[in-house]
């Protein structure tokens, strides 16, 4: 029994259809959130749900058949984890109780198992988690970079350009937007020429007075070469030296995953290796051991 199901988990064919069914998964819960296509084919999209879910629980049961009569190995590999989880997850009736959105939304998870159906992108996952802590710091220098330049801003902008540096919060979520490059140029244009050449018009002063500005007391003021040296020096430490770096945390990551995962690989190669040496050395003493015993034959 354990042979066998071990044969199958390590047979390709079990893992390609694995992948299939992780696919349909993910195109039947794609289709579901189609109104039309839920009231035409409401009955064959359970049916293949329900389907799909049998698929997956038949293969934890074979994955652990294959440890014998110690199952519970299957819970050794993380990713098995994650599995029976989303598995576990999908089982709980979507109808009953009061969190049956938030169980009908489980079903999605199930497009997640490509993760551990596919190597390359368990590498990219172990990546990303090995990664946390760098880009825990590259964040925390992103804060202090927002909350410098949003201090600067609001000091400097507030009063030509309140609808974007009237406090702090409102500075910072302007950088925000134009670290992302959304349109930023017509925040810097705004504070290169004055509020009242550019930008600014009469929706813009309702929106102001709705949070207690009136125009009398927007000072329009026009900084050419400040807002120039402001704005440009901002995009490119943000934008462009943030972002390399946590480019760079990412690369690291990855190279820490592949050297893991060759790693775990190693001995498992080096012991394949070593039982062909091991077969090539009994089939040579064979034959050694035959010559010996066809010279004795003629001695005798």
């Amino acid at each position: 029994m354990q042979s066998s199901c071990q044969k199958i988990v390590d047979a390709i064919w079990f893992r390609n259809a694995i992948l299939g069914v992780i696919l349909l998964a993910g195109v039947v819960v794609g289709l579901q959130t189609y109104p039309s296509l839920r009231e035409s084919h409401g009955d064959l999209l359970t049916g293949l749900d329900k389907a799909i879910l049998g698929i997956f629980i038949i293969e934890i049961i074979i994955k652990m058949g294959a440890h014998g009569r110690l199952p519970w190995k299957y819970f050794s590999d993380p990713w098995n984890v994650f599995d029976f989880a989303i598995v576990a997850v999908c089982l709980i009736p979507s109808e009953s109780g009061s969190f049956a959105a938030v169980l009908r939304l489980a079903r999605v998870l199930r497009v997640l198992r490509l993760v551990t159906a596919l190597p390359k992108l368990q590498i990219l996952v172990g990546a990303v988690l090995r990664s946390i802590p760098s880009i825990g710091y590259v964040f925390l220098l992103a804060v202090l970079l927002f909350y410098i330049y949003g201090c600067m801003g609001t000091f400097l902008y507030s009063e030509n350009d309140p609808l974007h540096f009237r406090n702090l919060q409102t500075s910072m979520l302007s950088l925000y937007r134009i670290v992302t490059f959304e349109a930023w140029t017509d925040i810097l244009y705004i504070n290169m020429y004055g509020s009242n050449h550019f930008g600014y018009d009469e929706q813009v002063y309702k929106t102001l007075q709705s949070v207690g500005i009136t125009r009398d007391m927007i000072r329009s003021e026009a900084s050419p070469y400040g807002a120039v040296l402001y704005f440009v020096s901002f995009t490119i430490a943000g934008a462009m030296i943030l972002f390399n770096l946590f480019v760079g945390v990412m690369i690291n990551g990855m190279e820490e995953a592949k050297r893991e995962q060759e790693k775990f690989a190693g001995p498992e190669t080096n012991e394949t290796v070593t039982r062909k040496d091991f077969v090539k050395i009994e089939k040579n003493l064979t034959k050694l051991s035959e010559k010996i015993d066809a010279l004795s034959n003629k001695k005798h």
